[in-house]
């Protein structure tokens, strides 16, 4: 089954007629071709891909045949309403995660006489979710550009290097191997800076300490994520033992990840590893998150998660505890992990995950 067809069916089961689909990346799920500035309008009996002149003649070549596409003589939703009347369709599915509210009220005056719901982002979201063996093959391709850009970055990086010149170095490399671009804004912290989960590439030289690099790769419109955490300088026991912690607590949380498991349980294995070594509060994150065609998606490995959300086939999760100690240093180790259709677990990410010591 299509992605097209898991989604139409989805909607008629929940009492749809119709979709209006706008965000750029659910848009390429559904229909295989990245735009901006447009519309797909999904009936029970066909599909739109709305396009102006800018976007036309690509999508006519690269968009799924389930498509047909169209150039809007009056208008987007003009167009999207014509379409709608044409298929007699009366109560409309919107993304509720992604429309505006400006954009909603443009959508009830151009259909007056349609039912405009929320829901259509609830059901991407729970289709996406699951990936096919296929979508994870395109997975794993991204994060052997990741493995491959985390090699050679060992190799090239110098004591005056500043942080912005290694995540630069990272997405060029990374883009020379074939990935369309990086997955997100890449993260390469060092020294104090390193107690900032989501801290910011600065225009300074690497510093001695922890030196966090949390980047991935996209391919085909597919993500990966891994973090590595390597040491300017020579490491002290501190460093070791807080380096070993993190460490101890991913191995025994992808030790535990099988299908049928608790995503919270999973969470909690790695959170009282930590906290009991004494890191109380210092690792404030979730143990992970979903990966697909967004870095983050569903499901979340979190305390807050319903323990009723279990580890499923189709879900690629990442494994990515830490502990930041404000003010003086911190540690990210992170690798994804993928259940197969067969219900087998595996682990995209090679790169090695030793203490490495720098200079």
């Amino acid at each position: 089954m299509t992605h097209l067809e898991a989604f139409t069916a989805a909607l008629a089961q929940d009492g749809f007629d119709a979709a209006i689909v706008a965000n750029s990346v659910n848009q390429r799920y559904l229909s295989g071709f990245l735009y901006h500035d447009g519309y797909l309008v999904i009936t029970k009996d066909a599909a739109y891909l709305l396009a102006d002149f800018r976007y036309e003649e690509a999508a006519r070549a690269k968009a799924s045949s389930d498509f047909c596409v169209v150039r809007p003589a009056g208008g987007m939703l003009v167009e999207a309403a014509g379409l709608l009347t044409e298929h007699g369709c009366h109560r409309i599915a919107v993304e509720e995660a992604t429309v505006t509210m400006a954009k909603l009220e443009s959508m009830k005056k151009a259909f007056p006489a349609c039912e405009i719901v929320p829901g259509a982002s609830a059901i991407l979201d729970r289709l996406r979710t699951v990936k096919s063996d296929r979508e994870m093959e395109i997975i794993a391709r991204a994060q052997g550009i990741t493995d491959a850009a985390f090699e050679h970055i060992l190799k090239f990086i110098t004591p005056n290097m500043t942080e912005i010149d290694v995540a630069l170095e990272l997405e060029f490399f990374m883009r020379r191997s074939g990935a369309d671009g990086a997955a997100f804004h890449t993260i390469a912290v060092s020294g104090k800076a390193s107690s900032l989960p989501h801290g910011v590439p600065r225009n300074v030289k690497l510093e001695k300490g922890f030196f966090t690099m949390d980047f991935g790769a996209c391919v085909d419109g597919y993500c990966s994520d891994m973090t590595r955490t390597v040491s300017i300088g020579s490491a002290d026991e501190k460093m070791k033992h807080l380096y070993n912690t993190v460490l101890r607590a991913q191995t025994a949380a992808i030790d535990a990840a099988a299908e049928g498991v608790s995503c919270h349980a999973l969470d909690k294995i790695a959170r009282d590893i930590i906290e009991g070594a004494g890191y109380p509060g210092c690792f404030g994150h979730s143990l992970g998150h979903g990966v697909g065609m967004a870095v983050h998606e569903s499901p979340r490995l979190a305390p807050s998660v319903n323990p009723s959300i279990l580890l499923s086939r189709g879900h690629v999760v990442t494994v990515e505890p830490g502990i930041y100690v404000a003010e003086t240093h911190g540690c990210r180790i992170e690798d994804m992990l993928g259940v197969r259709e067969d219900g087998t677990v595996f682990n995209f990410t090679k790169s090695p995950k030793d203490l490495i010591e720098l200079f």
